[in-house]
Protein backbone atom coordinates (compact mmCIF):
# COMPACT_ATOMS: atom_id res chain seq x y z
CA UNK A 1 0.00 0.00 0.00
CA UNK A 2 1.23 3.56 -1.14
CA UNK A 3 1.40 6.04 1.35
CA UNK A 4 -0.71 9.33 -0.29
CA UNK A 5 1.96 12.29 -0.20
CA UNK A 6 0.14 15.28 0.79
CA UNK A 7 1.32 18.51 -1.12
CA UNK A 8 2.25 20.50 1.86
CA UNK A 9 3.86 23.85 -0.07
CA UNK A 10 5.91 26.49 2.15
CA UNK A 11 7.38 30.00 1.81
CA UNK A 12 10.48 30.22 3.56
CA UNK A 13 12.89 32.98 4.78
CA UNK A 14 16.46 31.98 3.87
CA UNK A 15 18.85 31.16 7.13
CA UNK A 16 22.15 30.10 7.58
CA UNK A 17 23.69 26.66 8.77
CA UNK A 18 26.75 25.91 10.04
CA UNK A 19 28.46 22.62 10.44
CA UNK A 20 30.56 19.67 8.91
CA UNK A 21 30.16 18.67 5.09
CA UNK A 22 30.83 16.35 2.68
CA UNK A 23 30.16 15.28 -1.23
CA UNK A 24 28.50 12.53 -2.30
CA UNK A 25 26.46 10.75 -4.51
CA UNK A 26 22.77 9.09 -3.92
CA UNK A 27 24.14 5.60 -5.49
CA UNK A 28 27.24 6.11 -3.02
CA UNK A 29 25.22 6.32 -0.21
CA UNK A 30 23.23 3.40 -0.85
CA UNK A 31 26.55 0.84 0.53
CA UNK A 32 27.44 1.26 3.33
CA UNK A 33 30.77 0.77 2.39
CA UNK A 34 30.92 3.87 0.71
CA UNK A 35 28.16 5.30 2.01
CA UNK A 36 29.58 9.01 3.76
CA UNK A 37 26.43 10.52 5.54
CA UNK A 38 26.45 8.38 8.21
CA UNK A 39 29.94 8.59 8.94
CA UNK A 40 29.17 12.68 8.81
CA UNK A 41 26.48 12.31 11.57
CA UNK A 42 28.57 10.40 13.95
CA UNK A 43 31.40 13.64 13.85
CA UNK A 44 28.35 15.53 14.32
CA UNK A 45 27.62 14.45 17.45
CA UNK A 46 30.99 13.15 18.53
CA UNK A 47 31.97 17.06 18.57
CA UNK A 48 28.48 17.82 20.10
CA UNK A 49 28.13 20.40 17.93
CA UNK A 50 24.37 21.17 18.91
CA UNK A 51 25.71 22.30 22.08
CA UNK A 52 28.99 23.85 21.17
CA UNK A 53 28.81 25.67 17.69
CA UNK A 54 28.88 29.39 18.86
CA UNK A 55 26.06 31.28 17.26
CA UNK A 56 23.84 29.37 17.14
CA UNK A 57 20.23 30.54 16.84
CA UNK A 58 17.42 29.43 20.32
CA UNK A 59 15.62 27.40 18.67
CA UNK A 60 18.09 24.68 18.17
CA UNK A 61 16.85 22.66 15.63
CA UNK A 62 19.52 20.09 13.83
CA UNK A 63 19.50 20.54 10.13
CA UNK A 64 20.42 18.59 7.20
CA UNK A 65 21.25 20.58 4.30
CA UNK A 66 21.77 19.24 0.78
CA UNK A 67 23.42 21.68 -1.22
CA UNK A 68 25.94 22.44 -4.41
CA UNK A 69 23.68 19.59 -7.18
CA UNK A 70 25.78 18.25 -9.71
CA UNK A 71 23.00 17.85 -12.08
CA UNK A 72 19.77 16.35 -10.57
CA UNK A 73 19.29 13.08 -7.83
CA UNK A 74 22.01 11.16 -9.79
CA UNK A 75 24.96 13.57 -9.74
CA UNK A 76 27.50 14.87 -6.85
CA UNK A 77 25.73 16.88 -3.80
CA UNK A 78 26.96 18.57 -0.71
CA UNK A 79 25.95 17.34 2.25
CA UNK A 80 26.17 19.31 5.74
CA UNK A 81 24.97 18.53 9.29
CA UNK A 82 24.37 21.68 11.38
CA UNK A 83 22.55 23.82 13.15
CA UNK A 84 21.23 27.52 12.42
CA UNK A 85 23.09 29.98 13.37
CA UNK A 86 22.91 34.16 13.52
CA UNK A 87 26.47 34.52 11.73
CA UNK A 88 28.61 32.20 9.31
CA UNK A 89 31.44 29.63 11.44
CA UNK A 90 35.05 30.07 10.62
CA UNK A 91 36.11 26.89 11.96
CA UNK A 92 33.16 25.15 10.11
CA UNK A 93 31.23 24.73 6.54
CA UNK A 94 28.74 27.21 6.13
CA UNK A 95 25.57 27.12 3.76
CA UNK A 96 23.09 29.47 3.13
CA UNK A 97 19.60 28.08 3.10
CA UNK A 98 17.66 29.64 0.02
CA UNK A 99 14.75 31.32 0.32
CA UNK A 100 11.88 30.35 -1.44
CA UNK A 101 8.96 27.55 -2.07
CA UNK A 102 9.45 24.30 -0.43
CA UNK A 103 7.55 21.19 0.05
CA UNK A 104 7.90 19.29 3.07
CA UNK A 105 7.27 15.93 3.73
CA UNK A 106 6.68 14.76 7.32
CA UNK A 107 8.50 11.78 9.09
CA UNK A 108 7.86 10.12 12.19
CA UNK A 109 9.51 7.30 13.75
CA UNK A 110 12.75 5.91 14.98
CA UNK A 111 15.93 7.83 13.16
CA UNK A 112 17.79 7.45 10.87
CA UNK A 113 14.58 4.99 9.37
CA UNK A 114 11.87 7.24 9.19
CA UNK A 115 14.01 10.17 7.50
CA UNK A 116 15.21 7.01 4.74
CA UNK A 117 11.25 6.18 4.09
CA UNK A 118 10.79 9.93 3.87
CA UNK A 119 13.49 10.23 0.91
CA UNK A 120 12.06 7.57 -0.46
CA UNK A 121 8.86 9.31 -0.85
CA UNK A 122 10.90 12.80 -2.25
CA UNK A 123 12.12 10.48 -4.93
CA UNK A 124 8.82 8.11 -5.79
CA UNK A 125 7.20 11.61 -5.90
CA UNK A 126 9.05 13.57 -7.93
CA UNK A 127 10.18 10.55 -10.32
CA UNK A 128 7.04 11.04 -12.63
CA UNK A 129 4.89 13.86 -13.80
CA UNK A 130 3.72 16.19 -10.26
CA UNK A 131 2.48 19.55 -10.32
CA UNK A 132 5.95 20.57 -8.41
CA UNK A 133 9.22 20.62 -10.43
CA UNK A 134 12.60 20.49 -7.67
CA UNK A 135 14.69 23.70 -8.29
CA UNK A 136 18.24 21.50 -7.19
CA UNK A 137 19.15 24.75 -5.00
CA UNK A 138 19.07 23.61 -1.58
CA UNK A 139 17.19 20.61 0.26
CA UNK A 140 17.28 20.01 3.93
CA UNK A 141 16.13 17.87 6.81
CA UNK A 142 14.60 19.67 9.82
CA UNK A 143 14.85 17.35 13.05
CA UNK A 144 11.76 18.76 14.77
CA UNK A 145 12.47 16.01 17.73
CA UNK A 146 14.24 12.71 18.99
CA UNK A 147 11.50 10.40 15.98
CA UNK A 148 10.14 13.57 14.08
CA UNK A 149 11.59 15.60 11.33
CA UNK A 150 10.62 17.11 8.42
CA UNK A 151 12.04 17.15 4.71
CA UNK A 152 12.28 20.48 2.88
CA UNK A 153 12.58 20.42 -1.81
CA UNK A 154 13.18 23.27 -3.00
CA UNK A 155 10.57 23.89 -5.76
CA UNK A 156 10.28 26.05 -9.01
Amino acid sequence: MQTKIVEKVVEISGFQVSGLQVRTRNADEADNATGKIGPLWGQFFVKNLPETLPAKTGDGKIYGVYSNYESDAHGLFNVTAGVAVMAASAELANISIAAGRYMVFDCEGEMPAAIIEGWGKVWSYFSGETKYQRSYLTDFEEYQGPAQAAIYIGIK
